[in-house]
């Protein structure tokens, strides 16, 4: 399964894409995932990258194209992937369409969410990322379990904002979606690729808004329930009874073949003493019933 996923700043993408992780099995490629990796590693696309995000601008075709290609070189994208906020232009989604027929891996779908304006706004200002393992939470819409840890620090999500969840760069950016991206959605929809959903509402509704349009039932991760004390100790009982039972049959194999290989011993001797005994003829017989006589 080969997804693009469209839509505004704020849209839900982001946790959209996180659930087919989970669902699908498939990885998701944000770029602004390997673009934010760059800053905190503090390299030269990073420095470039962050100029143009904190601007609310977006970041030149050439450096998110590179990126985009070395991760598609990586193995765990052969099953399918996920991307998440690109392409973000023309010129990207036909680098994207030239690139992926180079590898025959044609998209199967192209999502675009559709939310109201003035909801992104609420929503973005609400939006916080965990600095350990970034993955994003919406104080409003679908804030982190308090039972749930950070799965790189076993820790509690330490929560932060980025600088660019602010209104005045939010506006911004939406300015710059309508001007860049929004030409994407009849790119696609002549390739026949494109499936619009409501993306507004519950976060469960929309991820079933999100499988009709895939169609197929995105069904929700096996869960392993943490069984009983009770149960726990009974099967351990169990288990202890399994193993005792064991070694009773093994020991009682062990006496069998001895006591068989006694018998054994004992009838090759009594077989070897016949054997030396003197064998008497028809005449000696005759001849030992007539002394008895």
């Amino acid at each position: 399964m080969r997804i693009v996923l469209l839509g505004a700043p704020g849209s839900g993408k982001g946790t959209q894409a996180q659930r087919l992780v989970e669902r699908a099995g498939i990885p998701q490629i944000s770029t602004g995932d390997l673009l934010r990796a760059a800053v905190a590693r503090g390299t030269e696309l990073g420095r470039q990258a962050r100029e143009a995000m904190d601007g609310g601008r977006l970041v030149e075709d050439s450096l998110v194209l590179g990126m985009i290609r070395e991760r598609l070189g990586e193995p765990d994208t052969r099953r399918g992937f996920i991307f998440d906020g690109f392409p973000r232009n023309l010129a990207q989604a036909h680098a994207l369409e030239r690139l992926l027929e180079a590898l025959q891996q044609p998209l199967d779908a192209v999502v675009q969410f559709d939310v109201d304006y003035r909801e992104l706004v609420r929503r973005i200002s609400g939006r916080r990322s965990c600095a350990d393992c970034g993955r994003v939470f919406n104080m409003l819409t679908s804030p982190p379990p308090s039972s749930e840890s950070c799965p790189r620090t076993g820790a509690p999500h330490r929560l932060m904002q980025r600088p660019d969840d602010n209104e005045a760069t939010v506006a911004e950016r939406l300015r710059v979606y309508d001007e860049k991206t929004r030409p994407l959605i009849d790119f696609y929809r002549a390739r026949g690729l494109l499936r619009v959903i409501d993306a507004a509402g519950d976060v469960d509704e929309v991820t079933r808004r999100l499988a009709q349009a895939l169609g197929a039932p995105l069904r929700a991760p096996r869960r392993t329930r943490a069984a009983s004390p009770v149960k726990t100790a009974a099967r351990k009982r169990a288990s202890v009874s399994a193993s005792r039972a064991r070694a009773g049959r093994a020991v009682r194999r062990k006496r069998t073949a001895l006591r068989s290989s006694g018998s054994k011993a004992a009838a090759k001797t009594a077989r070897a003493a016949r054997g030396k005994s003197p064998r008497l003829g028809r005449s000696g017989r005759g001849r030992l019933k007539g002394k008895r006589r």
